[in-house]
């Protein structure tokens, strides 16, 4: 555990000397943040920059206690039991036959299901005694917001020198330092202590390594399902579970990998047997030199959220049960998804293109997104959508950090707000002293689909370096009135105008997931009807609170 201790005060000529320093008062007490003292990581806390907005008071208030049985081992399956559950990922559209894909591993409730997958030397799963290469361990190991301080790869600095440590990136006057440090905190995701929570709970890993001069033509794909009652056995009343599930990649030099990781329901998830669930996924992608990574995620887990509880009371019909009622006791709003994917481009020229799309209907849902790149010529496209309804909380979390030379990076994120949802994005890019000659584009456009929605979105820029070129930017709107009329001046009417706007609006980023997942654009189960049933549930109902014409959807 760390010392409580303060910095040390430097001299003038020292190597490390800087006029910005800050240091404590004699006498006063050093207060780490909550967390350092016990564990050495931060945990949550309600008021941290990193969790400000989120549901923190639901999130501690929920017993998530118990644990799937027998974690880290194969879950058998009968005859029939295996029919069902391909028809229901079929029907979920989570799902890619042996000819499709180079690999596919099932996991249920956090078990890998051998029956159900598809293996191959590329592709595995490695439970407890199986994990012994060292280079793996060491990846595993891995903490992000700097609690593992030594760089994923070397950075050249100059003709020979190269930089291994990320508290001392653009020292000494523009480093972030200790990452116990209150400034290094104030910008960090949040995610060590699931991380760390994750590495030790985590009964198996699905492993997909990549060697070098290597293109795989279809793609991986890895499901994490859930049931209702989480795989609980025998668990007290109000119990709730948790479940873990682990991700890592390495593409090697010159390779060539799709990924995809789906999250879906496996039944019902508003069943007679439902458990609280709290799932912390950890998602670790090792890029090399020349390699090229396309990533889909997709979380579809949650069930559906209820629509129209935007509506007050003196709007919804007598004698009825209002939707805001019926929401309130919708079961999925206990869960806890979260998803920490964590992005080292280690080599030349490597290259990272994320689609990242959470439409599922937990209660409380937070994605966050690190990118390392690391080496000269590294590129990194992460593109982000986030669906939220009912009464979501919802986070989105993404930190490019430009450490390498001539390094590039695009972002556009996307989201649609509806129902009394509160959603939150922040997106940082940080260019450091080394990462000359960085071009970075980061657009964050958000949709308010009602008046009690609320979201926060936090776009910023650290620059260290003289010589780039960076943008940022952010919209709040609802669609737009005159978009409307244009449409259906054309001969559409509202509701099919309305729909075309909001589809296009997310389009952007579901054309981005491999067209393997697509599905056919009369299939009832394709991504992109999956994607407008959800969309057409978000639809306001009711007067809304904001008068004029431009902006208003309803």
């Amino acid at each position: 555990l760390p010392k409580l201790e303060d910095d040390p005060r430097l001299v003038f000529g020292d190597d490390d000397w800087t006029p910005y320093t800050h240091h404590v008062q004699p006498g006063t007490p050093i207060l780490p943040a909550y967390g350092l003292e016990q564990y050495g990581v931060p945990v949550v806390r309600r008021n941290a920059d990193a969790w400000r907005q989120f549901d923190v008071t639901g999130l501690v208030g929920t017993d998530y206690s118990g644990s799937v049985a027998e974690t880290g081992t194969d879950l058998p399956l009968d005859e029939s039991l295996v029919e069902t559950y391909t028809a229901a990922l079929k029907e979920k559209g989570s799902w890619l036959d042996d000819d499709d894909c180079s690999g596919r591993l099932v996991y249920i409730n956090g078990r890998f299901v051998p029956s159900l997958s598809k293996t191959s030397d590329i592709c595995q799963n490695l439970s407890g005694d199986e994990i012994v290469d060292e280079s793996l361990i060491e990846k595993l190991n891995r903490l992000p917001d700097g609690f593992t301080d030594r760089l994923a790869a070397d950075v050249p600095s100059g003709p020979t020198d190269f930089l291994t440590s990320l508290k001392k990136l653009s020292c000494p006057d523009h480093n972030v330092g200790e990452p116990t440090s209150q400034f290094a905190i104030n910008n960090q995701q949040g995610t060590a202590s699931f991380v760390a929570l994750n590495s030790v709970r985590a009964g198996s890993v699905a492993y997909v390594n990549v060697p070098a001069e290597t293109a795989e033509t279809k793609p991986v794909i890895i499901v994490n399902a859930v049931t209702a009652d989480g795989g609980l056995e025998n668990g007290e009343e109000g119990q709730g579970v948790s479940m873990h599930p682990r991700t890592c990649v390495v593409a090697g030099d010159n390779s060539m990998l799709s990924l995809i990781n789906a999250a879906v329901d496996l039944d019902d998830v508003d069943g007679d047997h439902f458990n609280a669930k709290l799932i912390n996924g950890v998602t670790q992608i090792y890029v090399g030199g020349g390699a090229k990574v396309n990533h889909s995620y997709l979380d579809e887990s949650g069930g559906v959220v209820t629509g129209g509880v935007e509506m007050a009371s003196s709007e919804e019909e007598e004698n009825t049960v209002s939707q805001r009622e019926i929401e309130s006791k919708r079961k999925a709003l206990k869960n806890s998804y979260f998803e920490m994917i964590d992005v080292h481009v280690t080599g030349n020229d490597g290259t990272y293109e994320g689609s990242i799309l959470g439409v599922g209907g937990n209660g409380r849902s937070r994605i966050a997104v690190s990118a390392s790149l690391l080496r000269p010529g590294a590129h990194a496209a992460i593109n982000g959508f986030i669906l939220s309804g009912g009464a979501q909380r919802t986070d989105m979390r993404t930190n490019i950090h430009h450490i390498g030379q001539a390094t590039t990076s695009k972002q556009a994120q996307k989201n649609m707000i509806g129902g009394r949802a509160t959603s939150t994005f922040k997106g940082r890019i940080r260019v450091e002293q080394s990462a000359q000659q960085t071009n970075s584009e980061q657009l964050a456009r958000t949709i308010l689909m009602s008046d009690k929605a609320r979201v926060f979105v936090v776009p910023s820029l650290e620059i260290i370096a003289d010589d780039v070129e960076c943008t940022h930017g952010a919209t709040v709107s609802d669609l737009s009135e005159e978009e409307l009329f244009y449409l259906r001046s054309r001969g559409l009417d509202r509701s099919a105008a309305r729909n075309i706007l909001m589809y296009g609006f997310v389009d952007e980023i579901a054309s981005g997931v491999h067209e393997s997942m697509q599905g056919g654009k009369d299939d009832p189960k394709s991504l992109r009807n999956r994607i407008i049933s959800r969309l057409q549930n978000m639809v306001p109902r009711g007067e809304k609170i904001l008068l004029g014409d431009e902006f208003q959807s309803s």
